[in-house]
């Protein structure tokens, strides 16, 4: 579990809650059912309308990995690959066929079956990275969704508040209903600003860096496997996986 995230999320609405409490203000003027719909129903609608069903989908499930974040188990891979390479000096490449039915991930499946089918070491690495490119993709147009649901918020957010400038315009004979207006008007654009700028785009970002940690973990096991096949050195095929971790 990322713990950092939930604090963060904590405390940055506890500084805005804390904000409107030691200026005197009361909690519940910040609660607005109409706003919150407003914003958070237009704010849907906007992305639904702009993504493809499988990007939006896709999006959604990523949503997990801001607490739980997918595992990336690079040193694992690294003396993975290291006893493969060490194998295969010994006893050919065929022999690494027994570890083509333990790998889970159809994309470390199929880098190894090319490996031990004696694919070429350039064609190797041309059609895995190709897999990665589109893998690469498809994940970063997921997490841009909740980017782009960022930049919408705080449109919507004025939306709002138009709308509640709107009801309080026309009640202007009756004085009891332009308290209740003018709060929508601002509580909407606070929904806005604040859920753009305190979930979705810090969400969005850190949707992108687990993104970039995948795809480096991809790109440091075909580096593996070209060394492999090229026959270098067990050592130094590690060594240069190692130096993708920094």
């Amino acid at each position: 579990m990322d713990k950092i995230s939930l604090i963060g999320l904590v405390v940055g609405i506890t500084a805005i809650v804390g904000g409107q409490i030691f200026e005197g203000g009361h909690i519940g003027s910040l609660i607005q059912p109409t706003a919150f719909v407003i914003v958070i129903g237009g704010t849907l609608g906007a992305i639904l309308l702009q993504s493809p069903s499988a990007t939006f989908t896709r999006a959604v499930r990523m949503l997990k990995w801001v607490v739980f974040p997918p595992q990336v188990e690079s040193k694992r891979l690294i003396d993975q690959v290291a006893n493969w390479s060490q194998i295969s000096r010994r006893e050919g490449l065929l022999a690494l066929e027994g570890f083509i039915a333990a790998q889970t991930d159809p994309f470390y499946r199929k880098g190894l079956q090319l490996l031990v089918d004696g694919a070429e070491p350039e064609r190797l690495r041309e059609v895995l990275e190709v897999e990665i490119g589109a893998y690469e993709n498809d994940l970063k147009l997921a997490a841009k969704v909740w980017e782009s649901a960022g930049g919408y918020s705080p449109t919507i957010g004025i939306l709002g508040a138009v709308m509640g400038l709107i009801h309080v315009m026309e009640n202007l004979t009756d004085p009891s209903k332009l308290g209740a207006g003018i709060a929508v008007a601002f509580v909407a654009t606070i929904y806005g600003v604040g859920m753009a700028n305190l979930v979705l785009i810090p969400m969005s970002k850190k949707l992108l860096a687990y993104v970039g940690r995948l795809v480096t973990a991809r790109e440091m096991f075909v580096d593996g496997l070209v060394g492999i096949a090229n026959g270098d050195n067990p050592r130094i095929i590690e060594g240069r996986m190692r130096g993708y971790l920094g």
